[in-house]
């Protein structure tokens, strides 16, 4: 059965005359086509996202942050008896979590799901359902083929269009869906509850300077670094002549005939334009529209090239400010766009590992996961699992050094009559003679306050109170040690 027709078969029948399809440029120009001057589009020279989304700059933007949201793995969770998210296998959702759909890997979607956002603003992810009822499947459509419908009780659609491009070869059919088929992901809405402003469209403008900037300066390398220049005559000549000498000198010596010799008869000169390059500033007029589209992406420059790294910062620093700007609020927003969609409880959620986007080198890793160990917070065995190396026997126990005391113990202490411990102890009555018994002898130390018993076996020392020979058995000895 086709997509298309096994989306409607779950619909229910709804009047066209109900819904009224959200404006998504109230307020706003077209993402699709702008002017970048006055009569470019009657000339057919419109700059369209296509060209802004392939400029350097913007596309280092998205490619840095949909590499990177998609290394970031899907974990299915659940909040053990302790309250605490632990990872767990799910049935459902496992598989559809590691493989979405049948041409998407999981990394692969999410850079999907993230570029989506970045060029158009908002991320239209369809459901496909088995025969339990269950989510099986995810989509991410295209965003310019997806209209938001909304009727007149609020209830929100979605008018889906087949272009040429879909992967289920429905060219230029159309359905609608209700909003609970639908996973809807946006950015900053400024003018509509549903719809995202890109970080493409605050960028436009910078983009577009930057596009028309590097366009002048190939058309200029091309014509050799010159730049253009008049061709005077002492004797003035007619307006037919001024253009017939103006096509003979662009045929003959510009482009691939630039720098050949040209003749001018009638004591014509020609004198070229100069300029330094200091009037342009090209560089620096580059570098602060690059930093605008930076600005636009919430991306720190120095991530793309852009600028110097920032001095006195380590780089977990850098990496938890790059996190902190650019990635985790769309992160963050992901996670609650698939729990909402996939209809998750409270106790269970979807989230996605951070820990290959802020893996340390060993060595500070080492250390920080020692520091760990040392203090309490882990047992070994939890440290060595984060080198991918197997537990050992008792390493699942936490340690503390013996002198470590806890606050309960602390506070006991302090409720006593004496916490310091500066009462004057009275001293121990201790038989000054040996006290035999058969083979076995004890003997007291002054000096550590203990006892020392010699057996046939051999000396066992620092026991805490004299041995009971009543029985003349080891019994007795290893309760006094």
């Amino acid at each position: 059965m086709r997509i298309a027709d096994r989306i409607r078969s779950w619909l229910p029948k709804a009047k066209a005359a109900d819904l009224v399809a959200v404006n998504p440029r109230a307020g706003w120009t077209s993402l699709l086509v702008h002017e970048p001057f006055a009569g470019a589009w009657q000339r057919n020279m419109p700059l369209k996202v296509g060209t802004m989304a392939c400029y350097s700059t913007i596309y280092a933007c998205m490619a840095r942050i949909s590499g990177d949201v998609s290394k970031l793995p899907f974990r299915f969770k659940r909040v053990d008896g302790n309250g605490l998210w632990q990872v767990e296998r799910n049935a459902a959702y496992s598989a559809l979590l590691r493989k979405p759909n049948h041409y998407q890997t999981a990394g692969q979607f999410r850079s999907d799901w993230i570029q989506s956002k970045l060029q158009a603003g908002n991320t239209y992810v369809l459901k496909e359902y088995d025969e339990r009822g269950v989510v099986s499947k995810l989509y991410v459509l295209d965003p310019t083929q997806v209209q938001v419908l909304v009727g007149e009780a609020g209830t929100v659609f979605y008018r889906i269009t087949y272009n040429g491009n879909s992967l289920s070869g429905h060219s230029g059919e159309q359905i609608t869906v209700p909003a609970r088929h639908i996973i809807h992901d946006r950015e900053m809405a400024l003018f509509h509850p549903l719809i995202g402003v890109a970080p493409l469209e605050a960028a436009r403008l910078a983009a577009t300077k930057n596009v028309r900037i590097q366009e002048n300066a190939s058309d200029f390398f091309a014509n050799g670094a010159q730049p253009g220049g008049l061709i005077s005559a002492p004797a003035g000549m007619s307006e037919t002549d001024a253009e017939a000498l103006k096509k003979y000198w662009d045929d003959n010596f510009t482009g691939t005939n630039r720098g050949k010799v040209g003749v001018i008869g009638a004591d014509m000169k020609f004198t070229p334009f100069a300029f330094k390059s200091i009037d342009s500033q090209l560089v620096e007029q580059l570098r602060y529209s690059d930093e605008q589209i930076c600005h636009a992406f919430g991306i720190p420059p120095f991530k793309i090239g852009i600028g110097s790294i920032p001095a006195g910062m380590k780089v977990d620093d850098l990496n938890l400010m790059y996190l902190t700007d650019a990635l985790q609020a769309r992160i963050e927003s992901m996670e609650d766009c698939l729990d909402q969609g996939l209809n998750l409880g409270d106790d269970v959620g979807i989230e996605l590992d951070l820990e290959p986007l802020l893996r340390m080198d060993a060595k500070s890793q080492a250390e920080v996961e020692g520091t760990l160990v040392k203090n309490g917070i882990k047992a070994p065995n939890e440290a060595r699992k984060r080198f991918n190396l197997p537990p050992l026997t008792g390493g699942d126990s936490v340690y503390l050094q013996q002198q470590n005391f806890s606050l309960e113990a602390l506070a006991k202490r302090d409720q006593s009559e004496d916490p310091f411990g500066k009462a004057t102890a009275a001293p121990r009555s201790a038989p000054t003679e040996p006290r035999k018994a058969g083979k076995w002898i004890a003997r007291y130390s002054h000096e550590r306050g203990t006892w020392e018993l010699q057996t046939p076996h051999g000396v066992i020392r620092n026991l805490t109170r004299a041995p009971d020979f009543h029985r003349g058995d080891e019994n007795d000895v290893a309760e006094a040690a």
